[in-house]
């Protein structure tokens, strides 16, 4: 089964993908994987490869490299999907990429349903970075990854057992929140507030001062930059307009990209 998945998984240009059994996926913050998926027995995690538009000097560039990938890495695990109920007769899960997310209150906010990170570790695909990003043996930290949670036995590839981070600590000096000072740990807020800086924070804030501004100024606030940004960002969904951590990390970059 793992090996007709992979071939599948590889003909459709993704490139790398991996296998988990449901028992070795270890993640502090989400929630078991049986509690999302009743009868989980495993996950296949699939690689996909960041372009080099990353390291654009133009945030709306890198985002919309981004944006293209996201939109790529949605649709491969809706056929992947599709190519395991109907192949092997059994019922899948698809892990989101990023949203939809749980803002309920119950759990640490930022927390996945399932940990994409962990997924990957725990499915071969590579090891931690001193900027808690997972780093692919070839690819580096370029990478995202997708989950399919499924009920087949299928076994966990083996862990990659060589560290490639050299603790060189470029991520940490260029980071421009401070998000990776605490080793082994990402300030979300940190991070969000340079990552994303129109999300959720900066519309509350925007609103709470517009709720409380004369008309005039209400007018001029409908004007402003930062009112653009959120109305962009209202129908483009979530904006990531920092890639320090993964564009300075020279593990897995080629020298003519360099």
């Amino acid at each position: 089964m793992k090996e007709r998945i992979r071939d599948y998984v590889l003909n459709l240009g993704i490139e790398d993908v991996g296998f988990a059994a449901a028992h070795d996926y270890q993640s502090a913050y989400s929630p078991p994987l049986e509690s999302l998926f009743p009868g989980a027995k495993s996950m296949v995690v699939m690689v996909f490869k960041e372009l080099s538009a990353c390291e654009s000097p133009s945030p709306q560039l890198a985002m919309n490299a981004r944006l293209d990938l996201m939109e790529t890495s949605r649709s491969a695990n809706y056929r992947v999907g599709r190519f395991i109920e109907r192949e092997f007769n059994s019922p899948v899960m698809t892990a989101p990429i990023s949203y939809p997310m749980d803002f309920s209150g119950k759990k640490n906010p930022g927390a996945a349903e399932v940990s994409l990170r962990h997924a990957a570790i725990s499915a071969g695909l590579g090891t931690f970075g001193r900027h808690n990003l997972v780093i692919h043996p070839r690819f580096g930290t370029r990478v995202i990854f997708t989950a399919i949670l499924t009920k087949l036995p299928l076994a966990s590839d083996p862990p990659v057992k060589t560290n490639p981070c050299t603790g060189c600590g470029i991520c940490v000096k260029g980071c421009p929140g401070g998000a990776l000072d605490e080793p082994g740990r990402t300030n979300m807020r940190k991070c969000l507030t340079n990552s994303q800086p129109y999300g959720l924070m900066t519309n509350i804030a925007f609103w709470a001062r517009f709720g409380e501004a004369s008309p005039e100024e209400q007018k001029t606030m409908l004007q402003s930059p930062e009112y653009m940004g959120l109305y962009q960002a209202a129908f483009i969904g979530f904006q990531y307009m920092c890639f320090r951590c993964y564009s300075q990390c020279p593990i897995g970059v080629t020298p003519s990209i360099r």
